[in-house]
């Protein structure tokens, strides 16, 4: 990892550092293909599907809330997903999007991300990778939090995936990693930034 590349995984390093670099190699490379469009972009879709960048900026918003507060810690969801999922609507994001403003959508994302941030790094240090959390089977198995990181990194790992073609069909942007340097230009100031130092120390 350098200055001009936070978001590269170390390359040699404990297995947090490596799992955590992981994920934000994949937060950052989605949010810089998510970056900087107006609502029009953000309702960019391809005509095979209904996808669109908006809407993944929503539901991985959602996605971040869920896996560290309510599947480790068994906390409340909060707002606004928990009147959405009383009604039974488990993937409005995705639609409902459309309705948001980019700055909206922009800030829901990166606040997400944030909040999600602190639960790890307080759960590192309160337990480590081989804590049990809230979610569990119906057999009573309890998932550690090991495993709710191996699966936001699949999330992020799909979803970056469909982002590169809903950019690609927007305006051009293609690659496989943001430029050296590169900062969001929409939302919150330094969402881009990797976690340094989140070691389980």
């Amino acid at each position: 990892m350098s200055d001009m590349t936070p978001w590269e995984p170390p390359l040699a390093g404990t297995e947090v550092e490596q799992l955590l670099g992981a994920i934000d190699r994949q937060r950052a490379t989605f949010r810089w293909k998510a970056d900087g469009l107006d609502a029009a972009g953000l309702r960019r879709r391809i005509p095979t599907s209904d996808l669109t960048l908006g809407g993944l900026l929503k539901h991985l918003a959602a996605v971040e809330d869920t896996y560290l507060s309510r599947k480790l810690l068994g906390a409340p969801i909060g707002e606004p997903w928990a009147s959405f999922e009383a009604a039974g609507e488990h993937e409005w994001e995705f639609a409902s999007a459309s309705d948001d403003a980019p700055e909206e959508l922009y800030a829901l994302y990166d606040d997400a991300v944030e909040r999600c941030r602190r639960t790890i790094r307080a759960a590192l240090a309160d337990g480590g990778l081989d804590q049990l959390g809230h979610a569990a089977d119906d057999r009573g198995n309890h998932a550690s939090l090991r495993r709710l990181l191996f699966d936001l990194l699949e999330e992020y790992a799909r979803h970056t995936g469909h982002a590169d073609l809903l950019r690609e069909a927007v305006d051009g942007r293609v690659g496989e990693d943001p430029p050296p340097g590169w900062r969001p230009v929409s939302g919150t100031p330094g969402m881009s930034d990797a976690v340094p130092g989140v070691d389980g120390t």
